[in-house]
C-alpha cells in the first residue's frame, strides 16, 4: 500500500468519525432541548376519561413544559371512580414547584385538539403527597357540550318559526283595539275622579257651614 492510498483512507476515517460525533452532538442537543437527558421523577394521576390523551403529550406547570406523559393503563378496579392511571414524567428541577395542592387535569390545545395534562397550583393549600396515586380533573366532555348547544339551536329555531307564524297585522289590530279600550277606560277614571272631586268640595263647604254654625250656637237654623 503506497502512501497517498494511506493518506486517503487515514481522512476517509477521520471523516467518519468526525461524521458519526457530530450525529452524537445534534442527538444530545435535541435531546437537551427535549428534556431526554434531564433527571425526572414520577407522578400518578388518576382519571376517568383522558379523552384522548397519548403517551408523550407534553405537561405544563403555569405554561411551561414540564414533563411528558408516560404510561397509559387501566386500573384492576375503580379508585373514587375513576379507572384509568396515567403516570406522568416531570422534570426533577420542578418538583419543588409541586409543593402544595396541585390540581391535574387533562386540557385541549390548537385547532387539532392536542390533548396535555396542565398543572394548576393552589396558592393557598397544604402539601401535596407526590408518592400517593392524585385524582385528575378530566377533560371537558366536548360531544356533551355540541349535543347542548343543538339541543339549544333546535329550540331557538322552533321559537323562531312559531313568531314567523303569527299575523303582524291581526295582532297589530288587536294591539290597537286594546289600545282604544284601555284609552276608553281612563276616559272614564277621570270623569269618575272628576265628580267624587266635585262632590268632595260640596262636602266640604257644607261641612265648614255647619261647623260655623256651632261654633255660633244656632246650628238648627240650618234646618
Amino acid at each position: 500500500m503506497d502512501k497517498k492510498e494511506l493518506i486517503r483512507k487515514f481522512a476517509a476515517g477521520l471523516f467518519l468519525l468526525i461524521g458519526i460525533g457530530l450525529i452524537f452532538v445534534f442527538i444530545f442537543t435535541i435531546g437537551k432541548d427535549k428534556g431526554f437527558v434531564q433527571q425526572k421523577f414520577k407522578v400518578v394521576v388518576l382519571f376517568r376519561n383522558v379523552g384522548g390523551l397519548i403517551e408523550g403529550a407534553p405537561i405544563r406547570l403555569s405554561g411551561v413544559n414540564v414533563g411528558t406523559v408516560g404510561n397509559i393503563d387501566f386500573l384492576e378496579g375503580n379508585i373514587q371512580g375513576r379507572r384509568v392511571k396515567v403516570t406522568l414524567n416531570i422534570y426533577e428541577k420542578y418538583k419543588k414547584q409541586l409543593d402544595k395542592i396541585a390540581r391535574f387535569a387533562v386540557q385541549t390545545e390548537g385547532i387539532l385538539g392536542e390533548k396535555l395534562v396542565e398543572i394548576t397550583v393552589a396558592e393557598n393549600g397544604g402539601k401535596l403527597n407526590l408518592n400517593e396515586p392524585i385524582i385528575g380533573e378530566d377533560p371537558l366532555d366536548v360531544q356533551g357540550l355540541a349535543e347542548v348547544f343543538a339541543g339549544a339551536a333546535e329550540s331557538f329555531t322552533k321559537t323562531s318559526q312559531e313568531l314567523s307564524q303569527i299575523d303582524i297585522v291581526e295582532l297589530s289590530q288587536v294591539m290597537k283595539e286594546s289600545s282604544a279600550a284601555l284609552l276608553e277606560t281612563a276616559n272614564g277614571v277621570n270623569a269618575i275622579m272628576k265628580d267624587l272631586k266635585v262632590v268632595t268640595q260640596k262636602s266640604k263647604r257644607l261641612l265648614d257651614r255647619i261647623e260655623q254654625r256651632i261654633i255660633e250656637g244656632n246650628l238648627f237654623k240650618v234646618f
